[in-house]
């Protein structure tokens, strides 16, 4: 499933106010981030992932490199955040227009 541009419009107004949970900086990603990330999304269904300033990796490397690693949907990246979607398997909070 890929989210249509009305889904992720309304996932970017929800993420407005939410502030990032994870930071990556010269570690990158690694397993053990992503299981942690992973972990969150099946709680919260929409976090979002600062990638701090000593990050060696590009900000789009990060992002593909999260989206691989938990199956994600990657909403938006802007600036140095970057905004992720999963829906969960048990605690399905959000409910996305058609």
């Amino acid at each position: 499933m890929t989210l249509t541009g009305k889904q992720k419009r309304f996932l970017r107004s929800l993420a407005h106010h939410l502030n990032p949970i994870f930071q990556i900086g010269k570690g990158g990603v690694n397993s053990n981030l992503l299981q942690q990330v992973n972990d969150c999304l099946e709680a919260r269904e929409l976090i979002k992932v600062n990638v701090l300033k000593n990050c060696d990796e590009d900000k789009a490397a990060v992002a593909q490199a999260l989206v691989d690693g938990t199956n994600a949907h990657l909403v938006q990246i802007i600036g140095n955040v970057i905004v992720l979607y999963k829906e969960s398997k048990e605690k399905k909070q959000i409910i996305l227009p058609e």
